[in-house]
């Protein structure tokens, strides 16, 4: 068959590097980018190359799929008016500002049999896929995601920002129903909260300790799962992995074997590969709404206390 057709919308930090990824996979032709910024819009389509747009409805005909990047409280909008085009999309996380809205954007895309995969990253981190073979069944999982203050993504809290990663991946990890939530959070830069901690209690007995910061002075992003006899540490953001288990009595160290690779560009290569060949996506709309409302759970809860 011939290239998809492929556009991002959004051409800020996130969205220039989608457009960066789309025009080197060779299973895909980048089309156009689109951004109401004629600034970033100059930059970005000027450095690939590639029609710029400042509507991206002048798109409709003529793209097969999207990248949305554009600020969250937009997303539900513009992604309606693609889907309702018949165009396959990747929303970045987080996927929606609310349920009803995620509800929404799932319903057209089941209706219309169109991919909707949302972008959690994470998912495709090279060391969180060296585990997977070893990860069967959590007692215990501590999550710690510090960065310093971004001066973007400012449009929703820590929660919705940078938690939420660790939300879907330890849901997808604990398969069980989540029984209860206790979360606390403070706003220190912004009128969201800048940092939050919450606490998941699942009903097969696992329990899970999230924290998100905005407005540390180091960079962390890992995440260590116990289970019987085995402790596994993750640094996402080194790609690293590590399996501590107890053997006789003493406890040994492996470190595993992690071939490193660009997380967004596996991400968006598998989206593209998802609309190619009709595949269901790692992260599908349905997965992101459990994350999603979980999500927002603990933002209600450090709100309305």
């Amino acid at each position: 068959m011939d290239k998809l057709k492929v556009a991002v919308i959004g051409a800020g930090h996130l969205g220039s590097i989608h457009a960066k990824i789309y025009k080197q996979l060779p299973a895909c032709t980048l089309v156009g980018i689109c951004d109401t910024d004629p600034v970033n819009l100059k930059a970005v389509s000027g450095s690939l190359r590639v029609p710029g747009y400042s509507d991206y409805r002048e798109l409709f005909g003529k793209i097969d799929a999207a990248s949305i990047a554009v600020p969250t409280l937009l997303h539900h909008k513009v992604a309606r008016d693609f889907l309702e085009n018949n165009i396959h999309l990747l929303v970045e996380k987080p996927f929606t500002v609310d349920l009803a809205q995620a509800d929404d954007l799932i319903d057209i895309a089941g209706k219309r049999k169109l991919i909707l995969q949302v972008g959690h990253i994470e998912r495709f981190n090279s060391a969180f896929c060296a585990t997977q073979k070893i990860i069967k069944n959590p007692k215990f999982i501590e999550c710690h995601r510090l960065s310093v203050f971004p001066n973007r993504s400012l449009d929703v809290g820590a929660v919705l920002d940078i938690m939420i990663h660790d939300i879907d991946i330890v849901l997808g990890l604990v398969g069980s129903a989540l029984e209860r939530v206790e979360s606390v959070g403070v706003n220190v830069l912004t009128a969201f909260e800048d940092i939050a901690n919450a606490r998941l209690t699942f009903k097969n007995g696992c329990i899970a300790n999230l924290t998100a910061s905005r407005v540390s002075d180091e960079v962390m992003r890992k995440i260590r799962i116990f289970q019987e006899d085995t402790y596994i540490s993750l640094d996402y953001k080194n790609a690293e992995a590590c399996v501590y288990r107890r053997t006789d009595g003493k406890i040994t160290k492996e470190r595993l074997p992690i071939e490193k690779e660009q997380p967004l560009q596996k991400e968006l290569a598998s989206f593209v590969d998802c609309v190619i060949n009709k595949k269901t996506p790692l992260v599908s709309g349905l997965i992101a709404r459990e994350a999603l409302a979980v999500a927002l759970e603990i933002q209600n809860q450090i709100w309305h206390k």
